[in-house]
């Protein structure tokens, strides 16, 4: 029973098959093989458009690189408070962008809304040296605390960076599972609602290491090869991301795991839910779930080898505990139930 994230998650047999399938012969280097040119034609039919595709191997490079490309002198990067890029991720935004500044926003369930934004910039007024430059705007899908931006909502946070000459990145992390959640497409979740640039992830949900950074105008991306070259994530055998991409997107698996994951993180709230002396302050929209619970429940859980996290959160009384729950493709209906029959 380990619940503790979904990178603690192996990779799907359909990523291992196709690994397995390009380990052998030769194939050009550096990303010009014909399997990668593949899968960028692939990223083309994905997103209902051209896009601009530059593989990388973990998503704290796809989102530094990401929002380096925009940086600014004394730039500031927008995001929500509890964002992985202000919060998880070693202050690597600020390094690869060369000291551009995150500054958080506070949200209810781990947004920002535009109100909340037009707030926060203006604390960065332009044309102010002394404050320095609005540089980007960045959101989470699926976000921190497990909820998800709707269309509606992204595309009203693109208004705003938009009126503003300003671009929308989004960390898509749990890119598929806010996805299924949603039953959109991924363009009608990205650059129909105004995404310049997304993080696309793969590695929570069943790659190897295969992330990609994806501009929606293809001429917005010159120069960035020069960035993922200088931060060491071009790599030569760049085909064995591709191969992971391949099958990951090989008869819809990348969306059949997301809806297993989500599938089973339901199943698990509406467990925690019915359980006495357990509450669900945000319930969960994709895969994450975070319970608060008795500080003595939370014990017996770890001393019966539960995999979870202790989670922050402020202001519970002292006997009490919120935990982090996420679910992913390798979860399993028996593991939830033993789970829920611990409680």
């Amino acid at each position: 029973m380990n619940f503790s994230s979904d990178n603690w998650a192996g990779a799907t047999e359909a990523v291992m098959a196709a690994l397995g399938r390009h380990t052998g012969g030769f194939a050009p280097a550096y990303g010009v093989d014909p399997l990668s040119c593949s899968i960028e034609q692939k990223f083309n039919e994905v997103f209902e458009k051209e896009v601009a595709v530059f593989l990388v191997s973990t998503g704290t490079a796809a989102n530094s690189l990401a929002l380096a490309h925009y940086a600014k002198p004394g730039g500031v990067i927008f995001a929500h408070e509890e964002a992985h890029i202000n919060v998880d991720e070693c202050n690597a935004p600020e390094f690869t962008t060369q000291g551009n500044k995150i500054k958080g926003i506070a949200g209810a369930g781990g947004k920002i809304t535009p109100e909340g934004l037009l707030a926060a910039m203006e604390a960065v007024p332009v044309g102010v040296v002394h404050h320095g430059q609005r540089a980007s705007v960045s959101i989470t899908q699926s976000t921190e605390v497990g909820t998800i931006y709707t269309p509606a909502e992204i595309a009203a946070i693109a208004d705003v960076t938009k009126a503003n000459k300003l671009p929308l990145h989004m960390d898509g992390a749990r890119f598929a599972n806010a996805l299924v959640a949603l039953d959109v497409t991924p363009a009608e979740m990205t650059w129909k609602q105004g995404v310049d640039v997304l993080s696309f992830g793969g590695t929570k949900n069943g790659c190897w290491c295969a992330e990609a950074v994806v501009f929606f105008n293809p001429q917005e991306s010159l120069g960035f090869e020069y960035l993922r070259k200088r931060s060491a994530q071009l790599f030569s055998k760049s085909r064995f991301i591709s191969a992971q991409f391949e099958g990951y997107f090989e008869n819809d698996n990348w969306l059949h795991t997301a809806r297993h994951a989500n599938k089973m993180a339901q199943v698990l709230a509406k467990g925690l839910s019915a359980a006495e002396g357990i509450h669900l302050p945000v319930w969960p929209e994709a895969n994450e779930l975070f319970p608060v619970l008795k500080k003595d429940m939370v014990t017996k859980l770890q001393n019966a080898g539960v995999g979870f996290y202790d989670w922050p959160a402020p202001g519970l009384p002292d006997d009490e505990a919120m935990i982090r729950l996420v679910t992913s493709f390798a979860t399993t209906q028996e593991s939830v139930m033993e789970f829920l029959g611990l409680l």
